[in-house]
Formats: structure tokens, sequence, C-alpha cells
């Protein structure tokens, strides 16, 4: 059995200045993380910080091309190994570009662990009013346009929904129930925590050899300009984290990475400032060393596939 790994995508998530009045993720002192780590603030400072446990890197993600790094090519990159920037011509985003659709449903990070024979989850829920109930093919619309959830279509894994997420097999992309009950009416899922959504992604990558799990909700409060969501956000992301690495065993490969700057400064919307990456695992120190910008984790992530 390949190692275990297990990919967590945050949206919107670069290190930048030390100063907790426009920056919500030192406003928020995420605990977790500070411990993870053995630092005090996630910042440019802290870059490349190391502990026994975890490695952080900031990695670039402008990617030679001029202009603001976006996400739909940022996460083009991120998880194929590509540079969508430089193959489209400019950043995109907010989703991924039309032309570039394809080919990241057939490269990805998830296609390819399906194509070496592992054993693969998506963790990411979607509504039937969506995605359909699973028997009929998933039309490319709204936030499927993303590219976590073109990967897994590609890979052919989105298939958690409403059961799923009821029964505690699947997550929510905002990590907690609350907008599938406030805006979907669905009234019967559990009322979860943060920690405790980190453990059901604990449970779900338990049965699989690679899993991804994508939240957007960084990036929308960084475009949102509001400090104390951003604050929100980033102490959910860090009860989560807490409640997902007390489940899971030290042996297993963990990715946090982001596809671009934003939510570390509430000024202004995305940034040029490096996207976050944090490697945990056995050889956390070495890995982290081959990664320097988006399109280094995909190729480092596989290489023993």
């Amino acid at each position: 059995m390949a190692t275990r790994s297990v990919f967590v995508f945050l949206d919107g998530v670069g290190l930048g200045e030390s100063d907790p009045a426009i920056n919500p993720i030192v406003a928020a002192k995420p605990a977790f993380l500070h411990e993870l780590l053995g630092v005090h603030e996630l910042t440019l400072r802290t870059a490349d910080a190391s502990s026994h446990y975890a490695t952080m890197i900031g990695v670039d993600a402008t990617l030679g091309v001029p202009g603001l790094p976006q996400s739909g090519t940022g996460q083009y990159s991120l998880l194929t190994g590509d540079n969508g920037a430089l193959r489209f011509g400019r950043h995109h985003g907010p989703y991924v570009p039309t032309s570039l659709r394809e080919p990241l449903m057939r490269t990805s990070i998830l296609a390819r662990a399906v194509e070496a024979g592992l054993d693969v989850a998506f963790a990411n829920a979607y509504p039937e009013e969506l995605v359909g109930t699973g028997e009929e093919e998933i039309v490319i619309r709204g936030p499927l346009r993303a590219g976590p959830p073109l990967a897994a279509i590609g890979a052919r894994v989105l298939q958690r929904r409403t059961p799923e997420l009821e029964a505690g097999h699947a997550l929510a992309s905002e990590i907690t129930n609350d907008g599938w009950i406030e805006r979907l009416g669905r009234t019967s899922l559990p009322d979860i925590s943060a920690a405790d959504a980190g453990r059901t992604l604990a449970e779900i990558a338990k049965q699989s050899e690679f899993t991804l799990f994508a939240h957007y909700t960084t990036d929308a409060e960084g475009h949102a300009r509001d400090m104390q969501g951003g604050i929100q956000a980033m102490q959910r992301v860090d009860g989560f984290l807490r409640g997902f690495f007390e489940a899971i065993d030290s042996e297993t490969n963990v990715v946090i990475a982001s596809d671009h700057g934003n939510l570390e400064d509430i000024r202004t919307g995305h940034t040029l400032n490096p996207a976050m990456f944090i490697f945990a695992g056995p050889d956390h120190e070495t890995t982290a060393a081959q990664i320097r910008s988006l399109v280094d984790v995909t190729g480092t992530l596989s290489r023993n596939w």
C-alpha cells in the first residue's frame, strides 16, 4: 500500500506582513498551526519554518507571468504541475478557463493517483441540485468550474452528496454544515464543529490512499475585506486541522496548500505574496525543499506512485 496522503486545499491564503491590523491570519492567532510548526505567527517572517512535525514554506504563485495570481489558473497549476497562467497567456479566475478544463480533468493529481492504482477519495459533498443523483453525467457549471471539483469529475471521484454528508462520510466545502442547512434547507444535517469536521476528514482518509479536500471561504473573506470574517475563517480552519491531526496517524503525509495570496491582507484582494504550503509527515523537510512554486506540488507528491 502506498503511503497515505491527504491534500487540504485552502483558497486564497498567502504569507504576508506581521501586522494584525491588516492580516486576519495574524489576528486570528491560529493556535494549532502555531503549535504544529513551532512558530508564533504565519507570515513572511516565519516562511521556511520547520518543527519536528511539519515544514511551512511560501511558494511562488506568479509563475513568471505579469499580473496578480488568480484562482482558475492557480488551481490548474497546483493540481496538474503545468503552468496554467503561461499556457493560458495570463492569470485567470475565479474559475478554470474553458480551454484548460479538459487537460486538468485528464492530468490532475487525482487522475494520476487513480491511474497509479491508488484508492482515491474526494471528501467534498455537492448538492443534488448541482450534480444530480450520481447516475447522470455531471454538467460543469457554477462552482464545479473550480479546479478541485473539475479534477474530481475527471478522475470519477465526485461521488459524495447529501446522504454522505448526513452520515458523516463527506464534508461541506465550508467545513461545517451551516451553509447547507441555511441556504439549501438541509435541516437533517448534523450541526458539527470544525474539529468534528476534521475528524470526519481523518476517517475518510483512513479508507483511502490519497484524499483531497477543498475549502474556499478563506478566499471569499479576503475578497469581502472583512477583518472579523477573515479571523473567523482562519480560526475555523485551525480548529478543523486540530481535529484532523488529532485523529490521523503520524505516518500520513499531509499537504496544506493554497493557490495565491489574499486573506493575509484585508486592504486589498489578491496579492503577489507567496502562497502558503505546509507539509507534515515523514521526511517533511526533504519534501518541502523540493517545492518552490505551484507547479512543483503535484510532481513531488506523485513521484513515488
